[in-house]
């Protein structure tokens, strides 16, 4: 028989889940997202857990995402598995950003996509000298969800904007730095961590553990990344990154133009208007809605044909070029669903310190 996709145990005063796909970097699927609600659910009023434990298995990575095949293939076939799939991962991010206790997520490795959504909002945020931190939604027609686009508008200046678009990822010192992230241990202590929460305080054992993150290579760039990526009007940002002296500036203007076109207008617009946001809550309401309508849209199973399942990295995307855009079109995919999710009307976000 296989191991289950997520090993769920107790020791001492710690309820470890850890997530056991590692041939997939655990890209998570339904099933696991079931059951971590229904574990956190238990956990939280179980007096034995005084702290939860979130870890991957494998030496790849926590969690590489969501998995796009199986949603892929529904949205090909014009299912509605997609919608039920993100209706209880958005709130099981919640739940893991409101959580009655502490909640530690060990970001070492690869966490991209639904893995930030299980991290991120956490309230103690590990990472290591291994760690690669991104969102790359805008490459396969998607936008940054889970709550992303809630992280990436409060980052410094508009280095999250400049990581949405250009579907970029963040190493150790970045991640901290832009707030996803809190503290730095070395790879070569996480057993001492491990075993350390099993009968202390979270904060308690990571101030004997962590040390000075590495230098955050991102912030030294924010005068640029400032300066092109102010305003909503996608064409006009790609105009100024493409004009800069910098080479960052100009290939970054060539990264987002291989981009999906409607997934990066999308996800711009979706910064902005999540930045007004009072609750985390608010920002997954808002990308549910986004997501069902842009899993419709042809990028999506185009980008994910392109970069997952033919793997020949040529998107035809729909329209292809920035010019193309029609603003009608865009504001589309932000017009109220039949079936909303309604976290933002009944829970209120813990902001990140």
């Amino acid at each position: 028989m296989s191991e289950p996709a997520v090993i769920t145990s107790k020791s001492g005063r710690v309820g470890h889940l850890l997530l056991n796909r590692p041939r997939a970097i655990n890209a998570l699927t339904h099933q696991m997202v079931g059951i971590l609600q229904e574990t956190l659910d238990k956990w939280a009023t179980d007096p034995q857990v005084e702290t939860v434990l979130l870890t991957g298995s494998g030496d790849r990575g926590l969690c590489a995402g969501g998995d796009i095949v199986s949603l892929y293939h529904d949205a090909r076939a014009g299912g509605s598995a997609g919608a039920d799939f993100w209706r209880d991962e958005y709130r099981l991010n919640a739940t893991i950003a409101n959580y009655p206790k502490p909640f530690v997520a060990i970001m070492d490795g690869i966490v991209l996509g639904g893995g930030i959504g299980l991290s991120a909002h956490a309230d103690v945020r590990v990472v290591t000298e291994r760690s690669s931190i991104g969102m790359p939604e805008t490459g396969i027609g998607f936008l940054p969800d889970v709550g992303g686009t809630y992280l990436l508008s409060r980052t410094p200046g508009e280095l999250g904007t400049h990581l949405a678009l250009t579907a970029g990822s963040v190493k150790a010192g970045d991640a901290i730095a832009i707030g996803m992230a809190d503290w730095y241990v070395p790879s070569e202590k996480l057993d001492d961590l491990i075993t350390g929460l099993a009968t202390a305080d979270p904060k308690e054992v990571l101030t004997g553990l962590a040390e000075p993150a590495p230098a955050a290579a991102l912030l030294a760039s924010r005068e640029w990344i400032d300066e092109c990526y102010a305003g909503e009007d996608l064409a006009a940002i790609v105009e100024a990154l493409a004009a800069h002296d910098l080479e960052a500036a100009t290939k970054a203007a060539e990264t987002i133009r291989k981009k999906s076109p409607t997934s990066c207008a999308v996800t711009l617009r979706a910064l902005r208007t999540a930045k007004a946001f009072a609750t985390l809550e608010e920002a997954l309401d808002q990308e549910f809605r986004l997501a069902v309508r842009i899993s419709r849209a042809p990028d999506f199973v185009e980008g994910v044909r392109a970069q997952v399942i033919d793997k020949d990295r040529n998107p035809s995307w729909n329209p292809p070029t920035i010019a193309q855009l029609n603003a009608d079109d865009i504001e589309a995919f932000f017009a109220p669903l039949p079936d909303e999710l309604g976290l933002g009307k009944r829970a209120n976000s813990k902001e990140k310190s």
